[in-house]
Parts: structure tokens; C-alpha cells; sequence
């Protein structure tokens, strides 16, 4: 959480056992001098800046006596606002290359690369946004996805390439499809990896249960391939620089989390290691999982020249990996 943030604990009390989420929520915040309403309890459920018992929870959910229920609100969002207006997003979208053709961006942790499909709450995302600033991007991504070449996670910070023309986006789309796209992702986990690299080849599916997640799996799926490479090794945690050859959905944080190195921050992806579920005392909080998409190359659509574009690390994850360097440095 960043230190502006704003952090509201309660425990659910007899009165509210049996109610939906969204209507407990809202009860809280309004005891607590912030009433925002039912429709907003609901965002920040669906934004994930609602965790009960350390674990995400839909709005239709029903409430019992005792759960600990923490919900986060956000500095430089208007509580009121989150959706309607995209233009006030574009603080999420620092560009690092544009021409006729693409736009390449360095995103904020925080912004979906679109809005969900199966949700009338629109958060901020980068399709909208960045629509604002370019309107000719490419229509052909669909309704709400205009110029969308592929995806990162909401909470994933990092280099995003969107297509300005129908042809661009066709022809991004079809280097990741045939894996020419070269992608560089660095995680920061708990544990420290047995080998300094090695690939991880695990199909993936989705949950069984939960939609929204997905699992290796031993039969089935589909296959999933990512080298990682130790950057640096601390006491107890590891700095990971990942190459995802496939790109299926939360693939790092599923292969990193199977071979138990699950991501610090990572509230849907835990280890089974009750030691990899929290921070040490005294350690900077992410607010997010630590996942940065570090470079991205491809080919330029039109001219065919090899690029390559690189965010630096942003300033959360780098707080974690300076305390690590301080406090956590290899013992002899």
C-alpha cells in the first residue's frame, strides 16, 4: 500500500452476518465518515481493494460474524468518479515511443488493459485512456479495446505496445501469436529458486471452481514455457528476471508460484508456505504483486525494423528490493 493510501479495518459484527459484501462494505464506510454508497463498495470490491481474511471476495458474497474484512482507498483516484471519466487516467499511461503507426507505453500498476467484460463497473484501464490522447487507434480490437495488442495484469507494471491502424494490429497480434515477440518480466518472490535458471514447461487451465484463476496441470491444458534467471539472492526472497515464451493468462505468477517462489504482493497466487504469506516486519508494502514487464521487442509493423523498448523499475518495487539489499543480503 502506498503511504497516501488509506486503510479501513473492521470486523463483521452480528448486524451485517448474511448481507452482501457490497452492502456491508458500504455500512463500514459510512460508520467510518466516508459515505460512498452501495455502487462504490462494488468498485472496490471488483478492483480488488477489498480483501476479507487476506482473500479477494465477490460483491454478491454473504458476510459471517467475525471475518476480517480490510479495504484499501486509493490517493489520486476521486473515489467518486472511477469510471465515467477516462481522461483523468491518463497519469497511468507514460508514453516511450509514438509514430503513425503504435504507441509504446510505460503502465502503471493499478490500470486493467481494458474494461472487463463481465462487469458494468469500468475502472481505469488503458484502452479508454489512451483512446483519449490517440482516437485513431485500431477499432478492430473491439468494443472498449481500441488499439489492445495483448495484456497485462492490473496490478503488473510496465511496457505495453497498442496498434493506431487495423494493418498495425494485425500485424502485432500476429508476431505474439508466432512467438517472435521477445519479452523481459522481472518478479520479486519469496524463497530463493534451487537453480540459477531453468525453464518452467507446465501446461495451464483455468480453475475448476474459480474462472478468474488458472492451474498447471499434469494432463490436459495448455502448454505454458518460461526460462527464469536468478538476478539476485537475498535471505529468504530472490530477485527473477522471466522470459514467457507463451503468453497465457497470469502464466508467471502460476509457473513462479508451482515451483513455490510465489510473488511478494501476490494476494491470488500463494504459496502453500505459511512463511511466503506476509513481509517481514519493517519492509516496504508493495500494495500489488511485484511484477514488472521489463522490455518488450518486436518487429515495427510497416518497416519490419527490430525494436526494443524497457521501462525502468518503478518506485514500489524498487523500495522492496533496496530494503532487501539492506536488510535481507545473503549470509556467508
Amino acid at each position: 500500500m502506498n503511504e497516501s493510501d488509506r486503510r479501513i479495518e473492521f470486523e463483521v459484527v452480528f448486524e451485517d452476518a448474511g448481507r452482501r459484501f457490497d452492502v456491508t462494505v458500504a455500512a463500514a464506510l459510512e460508520r467510518a465518515g466516508d459515505p460512498m454508497g452501495r455502487a462504490h463498495a462494488k468498485r472496490l470490491i471488483a478492483s480488488g481493494d477489498v480483501l476479507v481474511d487476506g482473500q479477494r471476495v465477490k460483491p454478491g458474497q454473504t458476510a459471517t460474524v467475525g471475518q476480517r474484512v480490510v479495504v484499501r482507498l486509493r490517493a489520486g483516484i476521486d473515489q467518486d468518479d472511477v469510471g465515467p471519466d477516462p481522461s483523468g487516467w491518463a497519469e497511468g499511461l507514460r508514453v516511450l515511443f509514438e509514430d503513425p503507426e503504435l504507441v509504446v507505453i510505460d503502465k502503471a500498476p493499478g490500470m486493467a488493459a481494458h474494461p472487463a467484460d463481465s462487469s458494468r463497473i469500468v475502472l481505469p484501464n488503458v484502452a479508454q485512456a489512451a483512446l483519449v490522447r490517440y482516437p485513431d487507434l485500431a477499432p478492430a480490437a473491439g468494443e472498449g479495446r481500441a488499439g489492445i495488442v495483448h495484456r497485462l495484469d492490473r496490478e503488473t507494471s510496465g511496457v505495453m505496445v497498442l496498434a493506431r491502424g487495423d494493418a498495425a494490429l494485425h500485424a502485432l497480434k500476429g508476431q505474439f501469436k508466432g512467438r517472435t515477440v521477445e519479452k523481459e518480466y522481472r518478479a520479486i518472490v519469496f524463497g530463493t529458486p534451487r537453480f540459477d535458471s531453468d525453464w518452467i514447461e507446465r501446461a495451464m487451465q483455468p480453475h475448476p471452481r474459480q474462472g478468474d484463476k488458472m492451474v498447471v496441470v499434469q494432463e490436459g491444458g495448455k502448454p505454458a514455457s518460461t526460462l527464469y534467471v536468478v538476478e539476485e539472492r537475498f535471505d529468504g526472497f530472490a530477485h527473477v528476471r522471466c522470459h514467457p515464451k507463451t503468453g497465457r493468462t497470469h502464466q508467471i505468477r502460476v509457473h513462479l508460484t508451482s515451483i513455490g517462489h510465489s510473488l511478494i504482493g501476490d494476494r491470488v497466487y500463494v504459496s502453500r508456505n505459511a512463511q511466503q504469506r506476509q513481509l517481514p516486519e519493517g519492509a516496504p508494502d508493495p500494495g500489488r504483486h511485484c511484477l514488472h514487464a521489463r522490455r518488450l521487442t518486436f518487429d515495427h509493423p510497416r518497416t519490419g525494423e527490430r525494436m526494443s523498448f524497457e521501462a525502468t523499475m518503478p518506485v514500489d518495487m524498487a523500495n522492496v528490493l533496496a530494503w532487501l539489499r539492506s536488510e535481507r543480503p545473503v549470509r556467508d
